[in-house]
């Protein structure tokens, strides 16, 4: 994997889904996303821009939930599967996919395209989560049975074998390249599903005591170990709702808008990132879309947004 060059192309991919959560409006992220420049600010860097559109999300109103520990699986899961042949098309065609989202569970999608890409090349994918939660939920351990909750273990190989299953291997990633940074609002299930997988977690108490320099260093470590490079998959509910105000399950106490962007300029300093999601944004609950002119602003700092 070479540095990131501004002659390569950018694939914006926009998934409105709000199916697996628990709350309505996430679904206009990637809206809200694109309206607070994330295309000119791409292309100020220096980088050629295609946006690719959203894929098609039914809404939950049209569909019944389902089973209750595993809410909208199947459109979920078509979701998903559409989700990763456009990213494996993207990286095939030697870009770099931006996924847009809506809620967490499109994670499921975006990392099995991008792991499927480098498997037929012999090779693995590391992985950088950042949220307020573990995302480490089972429909055995869910205590809401909301999807977005889960897509962490699916790509680990826990879950539901239609999620976990997607692309026909599992699972998408070696939990030794995996590293989980930011958390503080973790299910008791999922705490001991985090400590069983042998990821890398980091809570916001070791981001206070050890500042997040230490453990980007450490994490671009871990997630490039061996591998072809690392997805970034970042919830910006892992940011303090001071700053993010637009996102549907917003904790306090989280990672601020200084060390967030640190996270990210020194993702673009790795040169490692094969590709990068952001998800979680609620323009209903944001204030004049700051929530996604933060998203824009993280975006582009791991694309070599610089001070001076």
């Amino acid at each position: 994997m070479t540095p990131l060059s501004p002659s390569m192309t950018v694939r914006l991919v926009g998934v409105p889904m709000d199916l697996g959560s628990g709350r309505r409006g996430v679904d206009m992220g990637p809206s809200a996303i694109r309206i607070a420049g994330v295309t000119q600010g791409l292309q100020d860097l220096g980088f050629r821009v295609e946006d690719d559109g959203d894929v098609g999300v039914p809404a939950p109103e049209s569909r019944a939930p389902g089973d209750e520990r595993v809410r909208y699986l199947e459109p979920i899961y078509h979701v998903c599967n559409r989700l990763r042949l456009r990213v494996r098309r993207s990286l095939d065609q030697g870009e770099i996919p931006v996924v847009l989202g809506g809620d967490h569970s499109i994670a499921i999608g975006t990392v099995a395209g991008v792991s499927e890409h480098f498997r037929e090349k012999g090779q693995k994918v590391g992985l950088i989560w950042v949220d307020a939660h573990g995302d480490m939920n089972t429909p055995d351990s869910s205590p809401t049975g909301n999807v977005h909750g889960m897509p962490l273990a699916a790509t680990l190989g826990m879950g539901h074998p239609l999620l976990v299953q997607m692309g026909g291997f599992w699972p998408k990633v070696d939990p030794a390249n995996v590293c989980l940074i930011g958390i503080r609002d973790v299910d008791e299930g999922e705490r001991r599903n985090i400590r069983a997988s042998g990821i890398h977690a980091y809570t916001m108490r070791d981001v206070d005591e050890r500042g997040m320099r230490a453990i980007m260093e450490e994490c671009v470590g871990f997630a490039a170990a061996g591998t072809a490079g690392f997805h970034v998959s970042f919830d910006l509910d892992g940011m303090d709702p001071r700053d993010v105000p637009g996102t549907g399950t917003p904790v306090k106490g989280g990672i601020s808008w200084r060390e967030a962007n640190l996270l990210m300029e020194m993702v673009s300093d790795s040169g490692r990132m094969t590709s990068l999601e952001i998800t979680e944004l609620n323009p209903i609950l944001d204030v004049k879309n700051q929530s996604g002119e933060v998203a824009v602003d993280v975006i582009l700092s791991a694309f070599g947004k610089r001070i001076l």
